[in-house]
């Protein structure tokens, strides 16, 4: 017997019967912040505060920093800041993640997510408190402490990343459902559509 197609699971709400891609949003976001964490708790427990440990010929030294401010050190001392916007953007992608169709899109907001709520962690948990908290970095490229580029740690590079891949698939058009802006009318594959 067919099946038929007006039925819920053949018509789910995916824009040209496309799956939804909330889960590779979520495993990413979860694989980001788990990398994360234990690299941090790595450092933490095994590098002092004042020690940098060479590697790769001195390309990439090994320290344990605390950062008050964004990624890359920047604007540090604006901790609360900082904290409030990231938990604005884990809301906002949370929110986005219900009508998320594309897989770039996915791979962009879930490598933000994942480094977003890796660093909210730090500002909330670490001293000198409650969203205050100093992120642990500790990545520094060609010079110790930070000399040649900031240092860094993963949610930097994850919301970094995603931040760039987000930027270009905006460029493109390229819209949450996986369709593409077209000046006032979507494509997708099977072709353009009025919005």
């Amino acid at each position: 017997m067919a099946e038929d197609p007006s039925t819920p699971e053949t018509t789910a709400s995916t824009p040209a019967g496309r799956p939804s891609r909330t889960r590779l949003l979520i495993g990413l976001a979860l694989g980001v912040f788990a990398l994360d964490l234990v690299t941090k708790l790595a450092v933490v427990a095994l590098i002092g505060p004042a020690e940098n440990i060479r590697t790769l010929g001195g390309l990439v030294y090994l320290t344990n920093y605390r950062n008050t401010g964004a990624a890359f050190s920047f604007a540090e001392g604006a901790t609360v800041v900082f904290s409030l916007i990231a938990a604005v953007v884990v809301v906002v992608i949370v929110r986005v993640a219900r009508r998320l169709y594309s897989t770039g899109w996915a791979v962009a907001l879930g490598l933000v997510l994942g480094g977003a709520v890796g660093n909210l962690v730090d500002r909330v948990f670490r001293d000198p408190g409650f969203l205050r908290g100093g992120v642990v970095d500790f990545v520094s490229l060609l010079e110790p402490d930070g000399g040649f580029y900031p240092i860094f740690n993963v949610a930097d590079s994850a919301i970094v990343c995603g931040g760039v891949l987000g930027a270009v698939l905006a460029l493109r058009g390229i819209e949450f459902d996986g369709s593409r802006d077209r000046g006032g009318e979507k494509a997708t594959d099977d072709g353009p559509t009025t919005p």
